[in-house]
Order: C-alpha cells, then sequence, then structure tokens
C-alpha cells in the first residue's frame, strides 16, 4: 500500500509517547508498502525539535525515515492550495489535517494517523495497528 503517514506517527516515536511500539511497528513494514510524509509534516516536526533544542535527533529522524523506512517526501503545490480550503470546510478540518488530506488526495495515498478527524473523511484513515 502507499501510505501518508501523519505526523502525529513519527512524533510518537520521536517523543517516545504512549503509542510510540505501535507507531515504530508500523516503520518496520517499509518493505511491505510505500511510506509517505508531507513536507508540512517535515517541517512541523524540525520546528518542533528545533524549539526544544533537539538538533540531533532532527537529524536522526531524517537518517531514519530516508534509510529504514524508506520514507518519500510529497508536497501539493501553490495551485493546489484550493484543495487544502475545501478539506477544511467540507470535513470541519484545521489547516494541518486539510493539507495532509490534499497531499494524501492528489498523489492517491492512504492516510494513517492517531487523529480521528479523518474518520468523518472520504478518504478515513487507518491506525498503525491496521496496516
Amino acid at each position: 500500500m502507499r501510505l501518508l503517514i501523519d505526523t502525529n506517527i513519527f512524533l510518537e516515536i520521536i517523543l517516545q509517547q504512549e503509542k510510540a511500539d505501535d507507531a515504530a511497528a508500523l516503520l518496520r513494514k517499509a518493505g511491505e508498502h510505500e511510506f509517505f510524509i508531507s513536507d508540512y509534516s517535515l517541517h512541523s516536526i524540525g520546528l518542533l525539535l528545533f524549539r526544544r533544542r533537539l538538533h540531533d535527533i532532527f537529524r536522526k529522524f531524517l537518517s531514519d525515515i530516508r534509510v529504514n523506512a524508506g520514507v518519500t517526501l510529497v508536497s501539493i503545490s501553490m495551485d493546489d492550495m484550493e484543495a487544502v480550503v475545501n478539506a477544511a470546510m467540507m470535513y470541519n478540518l484545521d489547516f494541518d489535517d486539510a493539507y495532509q488530506y490534499a497531499v494524501a488526495e492528489k498523489h492517491g495515498l492512504g492516510l494513517v494517523s492517531f487523529d480521528s478527524d479523518f474518520d468523518r473523511t472520504r478518504r478515513g484513515r487507518k491506525a498503525p495497528s491496521e496496516i
């Protein structure tokens, strides 16, 4: 399957939160699936880690997702931003969720997230344990 991995999946692992084991188990399935990260997620994770002065953790994260999980970076253009607005209005999503949704739509990706807001969208989402 071709899957867009939401920001919260990566943050669970990086910050060693409650669902980190489920998230890590998903990324170990890199040989079975194609994983993608949006530019928005990558930048959000960088922003959070830099604010916490965790530059080396960000460097390790980049290496891990490229080398170990084979994650590919995807984005949308400025011309596609209308799809973000439409998703936000249609499904009552905040900007980051609407952006993820628009990226998944444009690139034909399934969404993997712990965020139940995607459940009310046409695409839905899967939790890591469902993959």
